[in-house]
Order: structure tokens, then sequence, then C-alpha cells
């Protein structure tokens, strides 16, 4: 009986190992949720070679984007659970999304499997050129002597860097004007440089280049440390509001039903490409820290931890889906 038992789970277990040994075995298509240039599309970009070297596999990385990154994310989701979709996420995608959409089709802690954290992108509050004051103290200051008077532009209600703002903003006791940018970061930061807005909390990434040439000033990183690549701007932590440290990540998925060795291969393919002194250059010159999770289990933690914490926020800042 015990033998007989032995041979059924073989057989079970068969399918998925065979899979596993073979994989990958063609192309793989990896999906991202927005537009190309963005902090998430320039993630995965880096970390397409050293993945491809890896696995031994061409990528192929399609941008689905739309309705703040649920398209691309549906798309994935609707994938054979064979490990060759796979799907480029992010904090907004997956953590924060599903809360300010009850009719989301996707529940990502159902419909995917978490592989790893690829790279995180700190966020940073910058001002236009003109704003009278020079540190996040000054700023709050000023705001506090001329309530409502001061802008922030807000690149969609539900991204992280409009509920950083808003935290900030809650934290810090300030009353400010929201104004509302769709199309990303791109046209809030054009406006920014324009002076036709004051402030605006934004990813690293979006806003260094802007910073070093002069042209935005730069109050502080959401970051515990500060960036060799701009070590004179604090971080939030340094300056009194621990709250407000964050990050923007970005991880590789699964869909739901990827055998186990299949992710594991993957879980080990993507630590072996951020290893890659080249790949990790490239993506602290982008204004990305590479951070590989130490397992998908991890991983999945991780996503709860940050799941519950911008739930939290969003409740206490009364932030809604527009």
């Amino acid at each position: 009986m015990r033998n007989a038992l032995f041979v059924i789970l073989a057989l079970l277990l068969a399918p998925a190992l065979a899979s596993a040994d073979d994989y990958p075995s063609r192309l793989i298509q990896i999906i991202v949720p927005f537009a190309p240039g963005g902090a998430t599309d320039i993630a995965a970009r880096l970390l397409q070679p050293g993945l491809e070297q890896a696995l031994g596999q061409s990528l192929v990385i399609e941008n689905k984007s739309g309705a703040a990154g649920n398209i691309g994310m549906e798309l994935a989701a609707r994938a054979a659970p064979d490990g060759y979709t796979l799907f480029f996420g992010n904090i907004g995608t997956v953590a924060i999304n599903p809360q300010f959409y009850p009719d989301l089709k996707v529940k990502p802690e159902r419909d995917f499997v978490p592989i790893s954290r690829v790279s995180d992108t700190p966020g940073i509050f910058i001002a236009r050129p003109g704003f009278p004051a020079n540190s996040l103290r000054e700023m709050a200051s000023y705001v506090k002597a001329h309530p409502g008077k001061v802008s922030y532009a807000a690149a969609g209600i539900s991204t992280l860097n409009t509920l950083e703002m808003m935290q900030f903003e809650k934290l810090a006791g300030l009353n400010m004007t929201q104004v509302p940018y769709k199309g990303g970061a791109g046209p809030a930061i054009v406006d920014l440089m324009g002076g036709h807005v004051d402030l605006m909390c934004v990813t690293f990434s979006s806003a260094s280049a802007y910073v070093q040439a002069g042209k935005l000033k730069a109050f502080a990183v959401t970051t515990e440390k500060r960036l060799d690549s701009m070590p004179d701007v604090p971080t939030v932590a340094e300056l009194g509001y621990p709250e407000s440290v964050s990050s923007s990540w970005q991880g590789l998925f699964a869909v739901a039903g990827t055998p186990q060795p299949i992710v594991a291969k993957l879980h080990a393919a993507i630590v072996r490409a951020l290893a890659d002194q080249k790949v990790r250059e490239h993506m602290i010159a982008a204004g990305m820290l590479p951070n590989p999770s130490a397992s998908p289990e991890e991983f999945k933690a991780y996503i709860a931890t940050e799941t519950a914490k911008w739930g939290r926020v969003a409740r206490d800042v009364g932030a809604k889906a527009e």
C-alpha cells in the first residue's frame, strides 16, 4: 500500500518536476503594466540582460499600460501558469491598487505567486526653483505660515508618491492644496520646474537629474540612510519623520499555479542577475537600489506588510480613488 502511494505521488509530481528541469525552453514574456520610460519599466529592462544570461533564454518585455497598471495586471493574471508569462509589478499595482479599486478583477495574493523583489526606488521631496524655503523644516514652517496657499502636484491619488505627500502633510500638521495631474510624474515635474505648482514627492529616479542640474530643489529622500548619489540631501528619518521612510519597490511575479520548482529557478536567476556588478551599477545610476528577496516567501511576507501599511495610511489621510 505504501509503495503504491509513493508511485501515485511520483506520477502527480512528475509533470511539475519535468517542466522545471526543462524550463525555460522557449521565449519568456514579462508584462510591465506601465508605459516605457517609467521606474517600473526601467527596472525591468535593466534586469533583462542578467536574467536572460542566468536562465539561458531570451525574454521580451511587453508594456501594457492603463488604469493605474490594472490593465496589464489583469492580462498577466489570465496567462497560463507555466512560467512563460511573468508579471513585473510594483507597490502601486500589488499593494495599493486593490485597496482603491474594490471592483478590481485581480486579487494579487490569489492570482500571483511572488518570486522576488528586484529594486527599491526611493522617493524625494522636491520644490520649484524659486520656492522660498531651502529645507524640509523651512518648507513646513512656510506652509504653516501660509495655510492653503502652497500647492503640491499629485500624479494620481492612488500612487505611492501622493500618499507619501498626504502622509507628510498630516504628520507635520500642514494645510496644502493638492493639484491633480494625469499622465504620470512627467507633466507634473515640467509644471514644477515652470513654477506652476510648488511642491511634489516623486520617485528619485524621475527627479535626480533635474535636482543635480539646479532646476529643482531637493528637501529630503524617503530612506533611512543618505544616498551615495546625493549625499547632501538629508533623509526623512534623520529629520524626525521615520514614518515617512518608504520606497516604490518593483518585483517579479508568476501566475498562480506555477510549479514551485519553476518559481525557485526564477528566484535564483534574479539573485544571480542582481549580483552582477554592471547590473547593480546601472540600477544605481538610474536612481534604483537593487534588492532581491532572500526567498519567495520573504517577498510574500513583505508584500503583506506593505499592503497593510499603505491601506492604513490611505484610511488615515482619507485618500479615495479618482
